[in-house]
């Protein structure tokens, strides 16, 4: 039976010469994106900015309503079409995007390196990347065997390519798959699938392919019941990320104990953070997770 370790596990992201956090509080961080340099909205950033100027090319303003929403305002001109970085082996396209992103989410380094040494000498492995976005997650899973990545957009799926190609990755054993998380996991149990590995990031609110709408707190317990369902004995980890929400980690990791009560291994959760660049440098939380992963 998998273990639950109450303890709270930390993943940080130290940054690195495609990303820097350079400094955060009065609810914005301050980034590096490359030569670019970008203002955003953060909420968690509850303390005062170190440096007494933040001279970036470019601000996200939030809307005024509920919904979210707003717009970038720009005092220095930046590529619309966006510019090229590097995480590793994989050369992927940042951009600004009207949802405030800019293309790939850098709090993901640690995850991505500690899905690697779960899967550390292997070149046949089979992992499943859901709510896959812009692909830099599997293309770094693509290294050890064939990855099937699935999300319901459309262009998020044609950047994931776009990223292959300028990482000379296209012919790595990569499935795009435009497709409804829930209903494409439901179908690979029906079809008997397995997988080494599983990795899934979803929104709190979204709409698949097809107008599907998906809402978190009601459709993440069956999610991870077919995810499970797609693991064995022999399987290494799924990983489990969720942002802006008002639930614990420890909640995470309660469902993950119940559905993987069957299987052997380990399970852990706690919170993603981007440390900040430079004398006196913090901890940005950023997100919560839960992970089983099975070392044997």
């Amino acid at each position: 039976m998998a273990e639950l370790r109450r303890e709270p596990v930390l993943m940080v992201g130290e940054g690195w010469d495609a990303y820097r956090l350079l400094d955060s509080g009065d609810g914005r961080k301050f980034e590096a994106y490359g030569p670019w340099r970008f203002i955003r909205p953060e909420p968690q950033a509850m303390w005062s900015p170190r440096l007494a100027e933040w001279d970036a090319h470019g601000e996200f303003v939030p809307g005024s309503d509920e919904d979210g929403g707003g717009r970038w305002q720009f005092s220095a001109p930046v590529p619309e079409d966006g510019w090229p970085l590097e995480y590793g082996e994989a050369r992927f396209t940042a951009q600004c995007t009207p949802f405030r992103h800019l293309g790939f989410f850098p709090d993901m380094a640690p995850v991505w390196g500690w899905m690697g040494e779960q899967l550390d000498g292997r070149e046949d492995a089979e992992t499943l990347n859901l709510f896959g976005y812009t692909g830099v997650g599997s293309l770094a899973l693509s290294r050890y065997g064939r990855v099937t990545h699935v999300d319901a957009s459309k262009k998020s799926v044609a950047q994931a390519r776009d990223n292959a190609a300028l990482s000379g990755m296209e012919e790595r054993p990569i499935r795009w798959l435009v497709d409804d998380a829930e209903k494409f996991t439901a179908r690979e149990v029906r079809r008997e699938r397995r997988y080494d590995g599983i990795i899934l990031d979803p929104p709190k609110f979204g709409r698949g392919p097809g107008n599907e709408v998906w809402r978190l707190e009601s459709g993440l317990p069956g999610l991870v019941g077919d995810c499970r369902r797609l693991l064995d004995s022999d399987s290494k980890f799924l990983f489990l990320t969720v942002y802006a929400v008002r639930m614990s980690s420890l909640a995470l990791a309660g469902l993950l104990q119940e559905v993987f009560a069957g299987l052997p291994g380990v399970i852990e959760h706690g919170d993603l953070a981007v440390a900040e660049a430079g004398e006196g440098a913090r901890l940005l939380p950023t997100a919560i997770f839960a992970r089983w992963s099975n070392p044997g």
